[in-house]
């Protein structure tokens, strides 16, 4: 799904994300293509997103100025999602990633599908299954870590994620009926299937699929310490399967067999 140069279009939701994982969502993206629009939207004239000044000139985002003219609307989503468009009909990105744990870009998301561009979304857990679902991969941003925010001090803008993280978290699939079904229906008559194969079809099973949601940085290494599965091979050639049961009658059979045999000789 990723491509090494595909043309990004970063769009931040500043209002609901945290300016400390700002290097940490550039660096991942990084590795589906190149970020060749960024920009955040937000009120800048309030004090609550005063943390993103210094990573807008970091990571060279262009601001975008949206007035909250209604109390209790958030009139920041409609600037983005007309950007969006723009950049859409225009036709100079390949792919899409909407930062925000917002369900309202849901719509968004399925529009720029639905036009043939690549969609990743970038949230918090606490995101409605809605915009998960309605991008080619969702990933989040509790997974990759907050690279600066043990070397500086909490800011104004740092509070858009605070609070108790698991309150709204939806718990993780279970991960051995997960593999079984994505194993079952990727395999081969050999009940064997390529890692890289395996991959693809879990994320396009579940775009919010990651193996660091589990504890481990690649698939591979995931896939190595689950004592239900064999993986054999090494790098492009490696293989998973299920492990296999031998046949509880296989056992005595032989040995009635060996009986039969010995009455014959004696015989």
């Amino acid at each position: 799904m990723s491509t090494p140069n595909a043309r990004l279009a970063v769009l931040i939701d500043a209002d609901n994300t945290s300016p400390k994982h700002a290097r940490a969502l550039f660096d991942e993206l990084a590795s589906y293509g190149v970020a060749t629009v960024k920009r955040a939207y937000g009120d800048w004239t309030t004090p609550q997103l005063s943390g993103w000044k210094k990573e807008l000139n970091q990571h060279a985002i262009a601001p975008k100025q949206q007035f909250a003219y209604t109390t209790g609307k958030n009139s920041t989503d409609s600037a983005l999602i007309i950007d969006a468009m723009d950049l859409l009909y225009t036709g100079n990105v390949d792919a899409f990633a909407l930062v925000s744990s917002d369900s309202d870009f849901t719509g968004l998301a399925t529009r720029l599908r639905e036009s043939g561009k690549t969609v990743y979304g970038i949230g918090l857990k606490k995101t409605p299954a809605s915009l998960v679902a309605a991008v080619d991969r969702f990933i989040y941003l509790e997974v990759l870590g907050d690279n600066d925010s043990q070397s500086r001090p909490a800011e104004a803008g740092d509070t858009t994620d605070t609070g108790d993280p698991t309150s709204d978290e939806a718990p993780l699939p279970n991960l051995q009926s997960l593999l079984t079904r994505a194993i079952n229906a990727t395999s081969g008559d050999d009940g064997a299937v390529s890692v890289s194969a395996l991959g693809n079809y879990l994320r396009s099973a579940s775009a919010s699929f990651d193996p660091r949601l589990y504890g481990k940085p690649k698939l591979s290494t995931l896939l190595q310490g689950e004592p239900y599965l064999t993986v054999t091979g090494s790098g492009s050639g490696m293989q998973v399967s299920l492990k296999s049961r031998a046949p509880a009658t296989s056992a005595p059979v032989k040995k009635a067999s060996a009986r039969k045999a010995t009455a014959r000789k004696k015989a």
